[in-house]
Protein backbone atom coordinates (compact mmCIF):
# COMPACT_ATOMS: atom_id res chain seq x y z
CA UNK A 1 0.00 0.00 0.00
CA UNK A 2 3.15 2.52 0.32
CA UNK A 3 2.91 2.62 -3.39
CA UNK A 4 -0.16 3.68 -4.35
CA UNK A 5 -0.57 6.01 -0.17
CA UNK A 6 2.38 7.90 -1.90
CA UNK A 7 1.42 8.75 -5.12
CA UNK A 8 -2.24 10.06 -3.41
CA UNK A 9 -0.30 12.20 -1.30
CA UNK A 10 2.00 13.95 -3.51
CA UNK A 11 -1.50 14.59 -5.86
CA UNK A 12 -3.16 15.74 -2.63
CA UNK A 13 0.47 18.46 -1.99
CA UNK A 14 0.27 19.22 -5.29
CA UNK A 15 -3.15 20.40 -5.41
CA UNK A 16 -3.22 21.99 -1.98
CA UNK A 17 -0.74 24.45 -2.79
CA UNK A 18 -1.65 24.85 -6.07
CA UNK A 19 -5.66 25.54 -5.07
CA UNK A 20 -6.12 29.06 -6.40
CA UNK A 21 -6.21 26.62 -9.94
CA UNK A 22 -8.38 23.40 -8.71
CA UNK A 23 -10.37 25.67 -6.37
CA UNK A 24 -12.03 26.87 -9.77
CA UNK A 25 -11.47 23.53 -11.46
CA UNK A 26 -12.38 20.97 -8.92
CA UNK A 27 -13.13 18.41 -12.37
CA UNK A 28 -9.15 18.40 -12.80
CA UNK A 29 -8.40 17.11 -8.97
CA UNK A 30 -8.34 13.65 -10.45
CA UNK A 31 -6.71 13.68 -13.69
CA UNK A 32 -3.31 12.78 -12.32
CA UNK A 33 -2.53 11.40 -16.10
CA UNK A 34 -2.42 15.38 -16.71
CA UNK A 35 0.76 15.79 -14.51
CA UNK A 36 0.75 17.61 -11.02
CA UNK A 37 2.10 15.51 -8.13
CA UNK A 38 5.16 16.81 -6.03
CA UNK A 39 7.93 14.64 -3.83
CA UNK A 40 7.44 15.93 -0.65
CA UNK A 41 4.17 15.44 -0.27
CA UNK A 42 5.50 11.33 -1.56
CA UNK A 43 7.58 11.41 1.09
CA UNK A 44 5.22 12.43 3.72
CA UNK A 45 2.92 10.08 3.09
CA UNK A 46 4.99 7.28 2.90
CA UNK A 47 6.73 8.49 6.55
CA UNK A 48 3.31 8.66 7.76
CA UNK A 49 2.41 5.40 6.39
CA UNK A 50 5.70 3.61 7.11
CA UNK A 51 5.48 4.47 10.59
CA UNK A 52 2.32 3.23 11.31
CA UNK A 53 2.89 0.10 9.64
CA UNK A 54 6.38 -0.17 11.81
CA UNK A 55 4.20 0.20 14.88
CA UNK A 56 1.49 -2.04 13.92
CA UNK A 57 3.98 -4.87 13.07
CA UNK A 58 6.40 -4.38 15.95
CA UNK A 59 9.60 -3.25 13.41
CA UNK A 60 12.08 -0.73 14.42
CA UNK A 61 10.73 2.28 12.52
CA UNK A 62 14.45 3.99 12.57
CA UNK A 63 16.18 1.21 10.43
CA UNK A 64 12.84 0.86 7.95
CA UNK A 65 13.51 4.87 7.39
CA UNK A 66 17.48 4.35 6.91
CA UNK A 67 16.28 1.54 4.35
CA UNK A 68 13.69 3.61 2.62
CA UNK A 69 16.10 7.27 2.86
CA UNK A 70 18.88 4.85 0.49
CA UNK A 71 15.99 4.18 -1.52
CA UNK A 72 14.30 7.34 -2.00
CA UNK A 73 17.60 9.19 -2.96
CA UNK A 74 18.64 6.85 -5.83
CA UNK A 75 15.02 6.44 -6.44
CA UNK A 76 14.99 10.42 -6.75
CA UNK A 77 18.46 10.63 -8.75
CA UNK A 78 16.72 8.04 -11.73
CA UNK A 79 13.37 9.54 -11.42
CA UNK A 80 14.88 13.20 -12.21
CA UNK A 81 15.85 11.84 -15.98
CA UNK A 82 11.85 11.76 -16.52
CA UNK A 83 12.18 15.86 -16.38
CA UNK A 84 15.04 15.56 -18.90
CA UNK A 85 13.04 13.29 -21.21
CA UNK A 86 9.56 15.37 -21.14
CA UNK A 87 11.79 19.17 -20.94
CA UNK A 88 10.31 19.88 -17.58
CA UNK A 89 11.39 21.14 -14.43
CA UNK A 90 14.48 23.21 -15.93
CA UNK A 91 15.85 25.94 -14.52
CA UNK A 92 15.82 29.48 -15.99
CA UNK A 93 17.46 30.66 -19.36
CA UNK A 94 21.43 30.34 -19.33
CA UNK A 95 23.70 33.47 -19.02
CA UNK A 96 25.03 34.44 -22.71
CA UNK A 97 24.47 37.24 -24.80
CA UNK A 98 23.97 35.13 -27.76
CA UNK A 99 22.56 31.08 -28.19
CA UNK A 100 26.47 30.45 -28.99
CA UNK A 101 27.85 31.90 -25.48
CA UNK A 102 24.89 29.97 -23.71
CA UNK A 103 26.01 26.52 -25.38
CA UNK A 104 29.66 26.76 -24.35
CA UNK A 105 28.80 27.81 -20.63
CA UNK A 106 26.95 24.66 -20.46
CA UNK A 107 30.16 22.57 -21.99
CA UNK A 108 32.11 24.64 -19.73
CA UNK A 109 30.08 22.54 -16.76
CA UNK A 110 30.86 19.33 -18.70
CA UNK A 111 27.24 18.63 -19.23
CA UNK A 112 27.16 15.98 -22.47
CA UNK A 113 25.59 17.31 -25.95
CA UNK A 114 22.87 15.21 -25.36
CA UNK A 115 21.66 17.01 -22.35
CA UNK A 116 22.55 20.30 -23.99
CA UNK A 117 20.57 19.28 -27.03
CA UNK A 118 17.63 18.85 -24.86
CA UNK A 119 17.80 21.48 -23.09
CA UNK A 120 17.19 23.97 -25.73
CA UNK A 121 13.45 24.79 -25.88
CA UNK A 122 11.74 27.85 -27.67
CA UNK A 123 15.22 29.31 -29.04
CA UNK A 124 17.18 29.75 -25.50
CA UNK A 125 19.18 27.28 -23.61
CA UNK A 126 17.81 26.42 -20.07
CA UNK A 127 19.62 25.19 -17.09
CA UNK A 128 19.15 21.12 -16.94
CA UNK A 129 18.00 21.39 -12.94
CA UNK A 130 16.66 18.25 -13.25
CA UNK A 131 20.75 17.30 -14.03
CA UNK A 132 21.80 19.19 -11.08
CA UNK A 133 19.46 17.00 -8.49
CA UNK A 134 20.53 13.68 -10.04
CA UNK A 135 24.22 14.05 -9.92
CA UNK A 136 23.64 15.82 -5.92
CA UNK A 137 21.24 12.38 -5.29
CA UNK A 138 24.01 10.06 -6.23
CA UNK A 139 26.37 11.86 -4.23
CA UNK A 140 24.79 11.53 -1.22
CA UNK A 141 23.56 7.78 -1.68
CA UNK A 142 27.41 6.99 -2.25
CA UNK A 143 27.92 8.83 1.15
CA UNK A 144 25.10 7.11 2.75
CA UNK A 145 26.58 3.53 1.47
CA UNK A 146 29.92 3.85 1.56
CA UNK A 147 31.05 6.17 4.12
CA UNK A 148 27.83 6.30 6.51
CA UNK A 149 27.70 2.54 7.06
CA UNK A 150 31.04 1.98 8.32
CA UNK A 151 31.02 4.91 11.27
CA UNK A 152 30.79 2.62 14.71
CA UNK A 153 28.94 5.83 16.33
CA UNK A 154 26.15 5.89 13.83
CA UNK A 155 22.77 5.32 15.18
CA UNK A 156 20.11 3.07 13.72
CA UNK A 157 17.79 6.02 11.79
CA UNK A 158 20.57 8.45 11.50
CA UNK A 159 21.16 7.81 7.38
CA UNK A 160 17.45 8.56 7.52
CA UNK A 161 18.46 11.84 9.09
CA UNK A 162 21.20 12.49 6.45
CA UNK A 163 19.16 11.61 3.57
CA UNK A 164 16.47 13.76 5.00
CA UNK A 165 19.41 16.87 5.39
CA UNK A 166 21.03 16.24 2.06
CA UNK A 167 18.51 16.38 -0.20
CA UNK A 168 16.96 19.15 1.56
CA UNK A 169 20.10 21.25 1.12
CA UNK A 170 20.24 20.18 -2.79
CA UNK A 171 17.03 20.59 -2.94
CA UNK A 172 17.19 24.45 -1.44
CA UNK A 173 19.37 25.71 -3.63
CA UNK A 174 18.44 23.98 -6.99
CA UNK A 175 14.50 24.78 -6.60
CA UNK A 176 16.09 28.58 -6.71
CA UNK A 177 16.74 28.15 -9.88
CA UNK A 178 13.67 26.17 -11.46
CA UNK A 179 11.00 28.09 -13.14
CA UNK A 180 7.77 26.21 -11.98
CA UNK A 181 8.04 26.09 -8.78
CA UNK A 182 5.16 26.10 -6.78
CA UNK A 183 5.09 29.94 -4.36
CA UNK A 184 4.08 30.44 -1.46
CA UNK A 185 4.20 34.15 -2.11
CA UNK A 186 5.81 35.84 -5.79
CA UNK A 187 9.04 34.98 -4.28
CA UNK A 188 9.12 32.26 -1.79
CA UNK A 189 9.01 28.63 -3.28
CA UNK A 190 7.04 26.01 -1.10
CA UNK A 191 10.02 23.79 -1.93
CA UNK A 192 12.46 26.21 -0.21
CA UNK A 193 10.38 26.58 2.75
CA UNK A 194 9.99 22.91 3.36
CA UNK A 195 13.11 22.15 2.63
CA UNK A 196 13.98 24.24 5.16
CA UNK A 197 11.77 23.26 7.90
CA UNK A 198 13.25 19.81 7.66
CA UNK A 199 16.58 20.46 7.95
CA UNK A 200 15.82 22.00 11.43
CA UNK A 201 13.34 19.32 12.39
CA UNK A 202 15.86 16.53 11.73
CA UNK A 203 18.73 18.87 13.63
CA UNK A 204 16.07 18.93 16.56
CA UNK A 205 15.33 15.30 16.55
CA UNK A 206 19.52 14.50 16.12
CA UNK A 207 20.25 16.11 18.94
CA UNK A 208 17.24 15.73 20.89
CA UNK A 209 18.23 11.72 20.79
CA UNK A 210 21.52 11.85 21.08
CA UNK A 211 21.00 14.25 24.22
CA UNK A 212 18.65 11.68 26.25
CA UNK A 213 19.98 8.63 24.50
CA UNK A 214 16.72 7.91 23.55
CA UNK A 215 17.09 4.67 21.17
CA UNK A 216 21.31 4.43 20.87
CA UNK A 217 21.15 1.46 19.20
CA UNK A 218 24.38 1.74 16.82
CA UNK A 219 24.78 -0.43 13.38
CA UNK A 220 27.50 -2.58 14.68
CA UNK A 221 25.29 -3.22 18.32
CA UNK A 222 22.23 -4.11 15.82
CA UNK A 223 24.02 -6.37 13.59
CA UNK A 224 25.86 -8.42 16.84
CA UNK A 225 22.42 -8.90 18.17
CA UNK A 226 20.87 -10.16 15.08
Amino acid sequence: FGLPISIISARIYYVAFSWDYYSKNPQNIIKIWEGGIAIHGAIIGAAIFGYIYCKRKKISPWLIMDIAGVSFIIAQAIGRWGNFMNQEAHGGAVPGATLDAQREFLQSLFIPDFIINNMYINGTYYHPTFLYESVWNIIGFLIAMFVLRKLSKLLVGEIAAFYAIWYSIGRFVIEGMRTDSLMVTETLRIAQVISLVSIVAVLIVILIRRVKKLNMETYRSYYLNQ
